[in-house]
């Protein structure tokens, strides 16, 4: 029975490790689609940058890689999100001048470009081997404080990256963002530098998402290509947004603790499928998570926590933007 429940504890402690990884990614995402209606269907590149940037900077000195810096974490991603931040000025300039749909399409190139460097430049990451003895914190306290340990972490960083993300926000400079998403025209009529605004949220937004690869890349102690699909890392994030309600940051913690819940529970299911339809599981969770989509819009279409509009008197007290 203790067996039992200490398992079912550490069940949790795992779930809930990598669903707060992937909140801090969905409100990257946030940044782009809520707030400033940027369709980024790329976010597997920034993940996959920040992952390997901490993994290179972090881990002890290795023939198979570069780096080996074997430098502190917390360098390691802060590198992750420099180094996302600098990838994503550098799209932003070419692309963000692309409307919509043609956006995503220009998002999903670049990112598979990049992904596919990764995976294939061995001298750098190890080609399809990955990067392995990535440090985590705590690893060296005794099961299950080091799990424990690291998920506080996690959340310590989840409330970080929430409390600058709604200072932004709630900011002349969110005020902004809002307005640019609603109509554009009427914003660069009223004197805003439409196309500056967008790169900063754009940039913005990246460095989370680099963030959270690189917070992946100490969860598993390892990064290689298959942690870097873009059904992990971009599918699925939408997923989380737009059920946990796009332009809210609460919604978008929300939405990727219940998705990343239902994802991860449905391989408890399939322990107890026949062994045809267990090879077919992959399959089967992406049914029910785009089932539960599809749910979602028809029945709740600002998601669970939609985004609610400022109230006028809190319009009153902003400053104007510059």
């Amino acid at each position: 029975m203790e067996q039992t429940l200490f398992g079912i504890m550490m069940y949790f402690v795992a779930m809930f490790t990598i669903g707060g990884i992937y909140a801090i990614i969905v409100l990257g995402l946030n940044m782009h689609w809520g707030v400033s209606g940027l369709f980024n269907a790329g976010i597997a590149g920034f993940f996959a940058i920040g992952a390997y940037t901490t993994a290179i900077l972090t881990t002890p000195t290795s023939p198979k890689h570069l780096g080996g810096f074997d430098l502190p974490v917390w360098l390691g991603m802060l590198g992750s999100m420099v180094t996302a931040g600098i990838v994503a000025y550098g799209v932003g300039r070419i692309c963000l001048r692309l409307r919509a749909d043609y956006l995503a399409i220009a998002t999903i190139g670049i990112a598979e470009i990049f992904r596919l460097v990764l995976k294939n430049e061995t001298w750098m990451t190890n080609g399809t081997r990955g990067i392995t003895n990535v440090p985590r914190p705590f690893e060296d306290f005794a099961t299950p404080w080091s799990q424990i340990a690291f998920l506080g972490v996690v959340i310590l960083v989840v409330a970080a990256t929430y409390f600058i993300v709604e200072r932004a926000l709630d900011a002349p400079w969110g005020r902004v963002m809002r307005a640019i998403r609603e109509n554009d025209t009427a914003a660069e009529a009223a004197g805003k530098n439409v196309v500056r605004f967008r790169l900063q949220a754009f940039v913005f937004g990246a460095m989370f998402m680099g963030l959270g690869g690189a917070m992946t890349a100490h969860a598993f102690k390892f990064i290689g290509p298959e942690a870097t699909e873009p059904l992990l890392t971009t599918f699925l994030v939408w997923v989380m947004l737009i059920i946990g309600g796009s332009g809210n940051n609460r919604g978008a913690i929300l939405g990727a603790i219940v998705v990343w819940a239902i994802w991860s529970m449905t391989q408890l299911v399939t322990g107890f499928l026949p062994p045809d339809w267990a090879v077919r599981a992959s399959l089967l969770r992406v049914f029910l998570v785009g089932l539960l989509l599809q749910v979602m819009l028809q029945n709740f279409s600002g998601g669970l926590i939609p985004e609610k509009s400022p109230k006028i008197g809190d319009r009153q007290k902003q400053t104007p933007a510059p």
